[in-house]
């Protein structure tokens, strides 16, 4: 069942099922959230289109980039622009369905998509050789990345800079943290992977269930 989550191989440190399979996932997540954020804000075809596209795609490309792997693999593999494309159609003509269903169907498939990006962006940062601090920055910058785009075109304050954010970006560096842990200390797994995952998106809808916040500098309460 959890077989795209496959141990990190020996030679290459990433096992290439698990990143192409837990990044079309969060991908086709951050693009439902982005569309419906279109949506909300009365955007046409092309926006909500556009808005799928760059929140499904943005975190993935900064990682990229920083990481030097070039081209981006959202612009070498087809599979990542379809994805975002057919979210795009699905919110399109059942927005209300989605937004019936849920209370707060943005800021949900948004923290589903953070949890996936953020163990992706730290595996792969790992297998980059990047420091272990640097592979839990890159997993965070991953996950929170294409929402700060998001929210910047649909004119929003971004969740991670908002004075009332509900933890955000905290989630994603407790996971990335436990999942460079793991592989530099050999005992990784997809099943690990999956539970970070989870959690990170446990922990975010918890968060803004009942208000969690970071605290503030001392002497500030507003």
């Amino acid at each position: 069942m959890f077989g795209f989550l496959a141990a990190i191989d020996p030679e290459t440190g990433l096992d290439a099922g698990l990143e192409r399979t837990a990044d079309l996932v969060g991908v086709f997540f951050f693009a439902i959230s982005g569309g419906l954020l279109a949506v909300r804000k009365g955007f046409e075809l092309v926006g909500v289109i556009a808005l799928c596209l760059v929140t499904a795609l943005g975190g993935g490309v900064m990682r990229d980039v920083v990481l030097g792997a070039t081209p981006p693999t959202a612009f070498s593999e087809v599979a990542y622009m379809l994805v975002p494309l057919v979210a795009a159609g699905i919110v399109f003509v059942a927005h209300q369905a989605i937004e019936s269903r849920f209370r707060t169907p943005v800021q949900l498939f948004d923290a589903a998509g953070l949890g996936l990006f953020a163990v992706t962006g730290a595996v792969k940062a790992a297998a980059f050789d990047a420091s272990a601090a640097g592979a839990v920055m890159i997993g965070v910058i991953s996950a929170v990345g294409g929402g700060i785009i998001r929210d910047v075109l649909a004119n929003d304050p971004p969740h991670l800079f908002h004075p009332n954010s509900r933890l955000y970006a905290i989630p994603a560096a407790i996971g990335a943290t436990v999942i460079v842990v793991s592989v530099r200390n050999d005992f990784y797994s997809g099943t690990l992977a999956l539970a970070v995952a989870f959690g990170i998106f446990a922990f975010r809808v918890a968060a803004l269930k009942f208000e969690w916040r970071a605290p503030k500098p001392l002497g500030r309460t507003t």
